[in-house]
């Protein structure tokens, strides 16, 4: 008998139930294929029509190969779901060549490519720190000129801070590597970087909540642990509503889509906040942010994204997640650096739970468990905390106490010892 249930694929690469895949959709009612990575498997239900491996998600033609065959064998899909970052635009490509709902290239590139993304907001006549194409020294040494040192120098479609370079002066451009990739080289800004998170509907935010980083996502990459606690300052959220609904507005016109968005926020002579762009992204925050939306907000922002590239309307809000004055909790969350180059045996680590000061959930590997060299970057490290507190500054105490308390040792493995 002909199976004529709805075909579904899903491109996935988390190990972490970061997306509850069968809570958005009927696995019976259903047949739901997965292309996903062997580290991804672990996310990947057993209800799953089909499971299909490749070395990377953001592999273009091996997915849409994989695709193809999958087609061949349960008909053609009805949707494709990719919502890792890295793999927006693989989803986009894919979704118009079967013609299935959901958003398609253009939508995403403005979000993807950097130099895009900062000329649409630009162009809106918003605030963005200078910018330009690094297409060679040259390129970057007269925009120096202009703009001064030191200079940001990163990949155009990159994430997870990966390959972002902060060049001091004319003395280092020459080791600089232009040619692998597409470059866009920023002026500095000396200010607190902050992200911004939640659903946008095409004219406003729905659901939001602005977070201080403690410390920065570049810093991470040098070995300091990274942080993250919602901000609870009224006039400081007054003022991030207002810019995050023009930055989307400039990127996203008419057009519903979760974010994540990157931003300074300083103050004038006044004293009062302003907001200064730096990026954003078409997707649900990485880390723990998933996790806190579900657990301290009750709102599922993987679920907004999965209906959005189903071509299917927005979960509804609940009235304690629409803005941080309707809350009565600020979240949190730390990840601690992997303790050793990535593929590596944990060989110690200690739990923080359970502590006065401590956070309420962990992802602390157990000695002898082998930490991944994957490409979910921020999944994969030496430990993941998530808080919940009454303010801002208890949030922040607790993410700072388990950061100097918490100790994790692993020794390296060689690479042909694991399923990286």
């Amino acid at each position: 008998m002909t199976d004529h249930r709805p075909h579904i694929v899903v491109v996935n690469r988390w190990r972490e139930r970061y997306a509850e895949f069968t809570r958005y959709i009927d696995h019976a009612e259903h047949r739901v294929s997965y292309v996903t990575t062997e580290v991804g498997t672990g996310s990947v239900p057993a209800e799953a029509h089909e499971v299909v491996l490749v070395p990377a998600t953001d592999d273009l033609e091996r997915v849409r190969d994989e695709v193809r065959a999958l087609a061949a064998r349960h008909g053609a899909p009805a949707a494709i779901v990719a919502l890792k970052e890295d793999d927006l635009l693989v989803g986009a490509a894919l979704r118009e060549e079967w013609d299935v709902p959901g958003p398609r290239q253009p939508s995403q590139i403005v979000f993807r490519d950097k130099y895009v993304m900062c000329r649409a907001v630009a162009d809106a006549g918003l605030d963005v720190p200078a910018f330009a194409a690094a297409t060679d020294t040259s390129a970057v040494l007269a925009f120096a000129a202009d703009s001064g040192w030191p200079v940001i120098v990163k990949p155009r479609t990159g994430s997870s801070s990966a390959g972002v370079v902060r060049v001091d002066g004319p003395e280092e451009v020459g080791g600089l590597d232009l040619d692998s990739e597409p470059m866009l080289v920023q002026a500095f800004v000396q200010a607190p970087i902050s992200h911004v998170d939640g659903v946008f509907d095409g004219r406003r935010l729905l659901a939001w909540r602005a977070s201080r980083y403690l410390n920065t996502c570049l810093g991470f990459r040098d070995g300091n642990f990274l942080g993250s606690v919602e901000i609870d300052d009224p006039e400081v959220n007054a003022a991030v509503e207002r810019a995050a609904t023009a930055y989307l507005g400039a990127l996203s016109p008419g057009r519903a889509t979760v974010f994540h968005l990157e931003l300074f926020i300083d103050r004038d002579a006044d004293g009062h906040p302003v907001c200064r762009f730096l990026e954003c992204g078409a997707r649900v925050g990485g880390a723990e942010i998933p996790f806190l939306w579900r657990e301290v907000h009750g709102f599922d922002l993987m679920h907004a994204a999965w209906q959005l590239q189903l071509g299917r309307p927005l979960p509804p809000v609940p009235p304690g997640a629409a803005a941080p004055h309707a809350a009565g909790e600020v979240a949190g969350w730390m990840l601690v650096p992997a303790p050793a180059e990535r593929p590596c045996r944990i060989t110690e680590s200690t739990s923080m739970t359970g502590r006065a000061d401590g956070p309420y959930a962990e992802v602390v590997l157990r000695p002898g468990e082998v930490l991944p060299d994957a490409d979910a970057y921020y999944e994969h490290v030496g430990g993941r905390f998530r808080f919940r507190a009454a303010t801002g500054a208890a949030a922040e105490a607790a993410v700072t106490a388990t950061a100097e308390d918490f100790r994790v040792r692993a020794e390296p493995l060689a690479l042909s010892t694991t399923n990286a």
